[in-house]
């Protein structure tokens, strides 16, 4: 009785689940992927045209989990100026996003989840931050762009005030 239960349990969640996401084809999973690593890699290398490539006109981000605050709505290019304006102050940036899945889809819409690690380094120092990311992505003109990107930090070592360093680094001429 206890197995019937239980397997009828787990039917339910699998139904419920499967309720949520269409299935997805391969070419548009593996899509969603590189529009992901187009962010992550793009920022590193500060190739910013790759970047906003991957964005929607208008993004949300969402990195209350460590900075505290409010979500920001903001149209693409400004996330670009933002992020161009300190992550050049860094010596070198690495941000790694693995065990992607894609958790929802329909028609053209879709959310996705992975995990990163970012090690940014100035000098000897180092700030590295680990955790997860979701990403709400829409179909777009045949491409998958990111609309909203929730952070979400679950550990972090080093020096977080390298940020701060960098951005003025940043500003410097030359």
């Amino acid at each position: 009785m206890k197995t019937l239960v239980l397997t009828a349990a787990a039917g339910v969640l699998l139904a419920s689940f499967t309720a949520r996401a269409e299935s997805i084809g391969a070419d548009d999973r593996a899509a969603i992927i590189d529009t992901i690593t187009d962010i992550a890699a793009g920022a590193d290398r500060h190739q910013w045209d790759r970047v906003r490539g991957a964005f929607a006109d208008t993004v949300t981000l969402d990195y209350t989990g460590l900075w505290g605050g409010e979500p920001t709505t903001q149209p693409a290019e400004a996330v670009i100026r933002q992020w161009s304006a300190f992550l050049p102050g860094f010596d070198r940036t690495l941000h790694l996003v693995s065990n992607h899945a894609i958790i929802e889809s329909a028609g053209p819409t879709a959310v996705a989840e992975a995990d990163f690690q970012a090690v940014h380094r100035i000098g000897a120092e180092s700030w590295v931050l680990m955790g997860h990311n979701r990403y709400d992505l829409t179909k777009i003109d045949g491409a998958w762009k990111v609309s909203r990107l929730v952070m979400t930090p679950n550990h972090e070592t080093g020096n977080r005030a390298l940020v701060n360093r960098a951005a003025e680094r940043a500003r410097q001429p030359g």
